[in-house]
């Protein structure tokens, strides 16, 4: 239940941001449907569409029993065959969101997100407009090993034709998810698993966030930490603990990966001179590698210092609960890799 706390925002889970999101555009728009697997799970079973699951997280929670069983569609455990039928759904005016569970299933979809999702507006000449949004769940950190952990940023990133998607806050979910399903071209949205519990403030008349463009969580003077997604939350915490040493860190949460908003962060670095990236995926051809390409050839004599980089390590997610620690990007690595590029002459 959310709570309100003044007329103007009110407080949230990232989980009941998302619903909520979902919800208002479908009550604004009868194209707007939702599929995928296990969304309409459980229900039927005793009272007709009570105790649907909502997902793997419950995101979609309670849609069955509002907009019914033609719009809020459980589909057979079939990524391939469901985001085809996502895709021309789509091109047949609806503008559907497709619940693909774990981003480490797209492979099995890949196809359907390359080539058709991805091209087809700019293979027919803009004929064809594409408005879908593929949701997925991405990251570790909640022991689901290998399989169901990975992120992925990279990958639809460096997909033409997509749109890629990702929300640090609950504000960002629910103004960025409104964007995405008006949007008119495929976007990828991509939920950390982390983030679903996690509460914050969000404005209550539902105000759409542009895409393409970043959001300064905390301002700062000494150095721009530039996060994707979860991350952001880290850079925070990062930050937080810099200023007790007497360093004022900004912190970027990114937003979208595709369109970037390069300009908003060469505006940033601009300012601070000095650049730590995070994101939560391997570092060979990453998207903090990507970043840092951009932003050495943009600012290269402005920059007080080489640009820092805090990924994850370039293996599988381990499910070792120590392994996947090890792993993953941690506020001490985060301040340490600041304090590196600071101390740099």
């Amino acid at each position: 239940m959310s709570t309100a706390v003044s007329d103007q925002m009110v407080e949230k889970s990232f989980l009941q941001a998302l619903n909520d999101a979902i919800a208002f555009s479908m009550r604004n728009d009868f194209r707007v449907i939702v599929l995928g697997e296990d969304i309409a799970g459980g229900a039927g079973q005793g009272t007709p569409l009570e105790g649907s699951m909502g997902g793997t997280f419950g995101v979609t929670k309670g849609l069955l029993e509002e907009f019914g069983k033609d719009r809020v569609r459980d589909t057979p455990i079939s990524e391939a065959g469901i985001t085809a039928a996502t895709v021309g759904a789509a091109m047949a005016g609806l503008r559907p969101v497709l619940d693909l569970m774990w981003a480490s299933f797209a492979p099995n979809c890949f196809d359907q997100i390359l080539n058709q999702a991805a091209k087809l507006r700019f293979m027919s000449g803009g004929q064809a407009k594409i408005p879908l949004v593929i949701r997925m769940a991405v990251g570790g950190g909640l022991r689901a090993a290998a399989q169901h952990s990975d992120t992925l940023y990279p990958l639809f990133t460096h997909l033409p034709g997509l749109k890629v998607v990702v929300p640090a806050t609950p504000a960002e979910a629910s103004g960025l998810l409104i964007a995405s399903i008006n949007d008119d071209n495929p976007v990828v949205f991509l939920e950390h698993m982390a983030l679903y519990r996690t509460t914050g403030l969000v404005p209550v008349n539902h105000e759409a966030m542009s895409l393409g463009k970043l959001g300064v969580l905390r301002p700062g003077t000494d150095l721009t930490i530039a996060c994707v997604g979860q991350a952001a939350l880290l850079g925070i915490e990062a930050a937080e603990i810099l200023a007790i040493e007497g360093i004022d860190a900004e912190v970027i949460s990114l937003r979208t990966l595709q369109p970037l908003d390069l300009d908003g962060l060469v505006a940033c670095v601009s300012e601070t001179q000095r650049l730590v990236i995070v994101e939560e995926s391997p570092p060979r051809c990453s998207v903090s590698a990507d970043i840092a390409a951009s932003i050495s050839e943009l600012l290269f004599g402005h920059l007080l210092a080489p640009i820092g980089r805090v990924n994850s390590a370039a293996t599988p997610v381990p499910f070792s609960p120590p392994l996947e620690d090890a792993y993953l990007p941690s506020v001490a690595k985060i301040v340490n890799k600041c304090k590196v590029v600071l101390s740099a002459v």
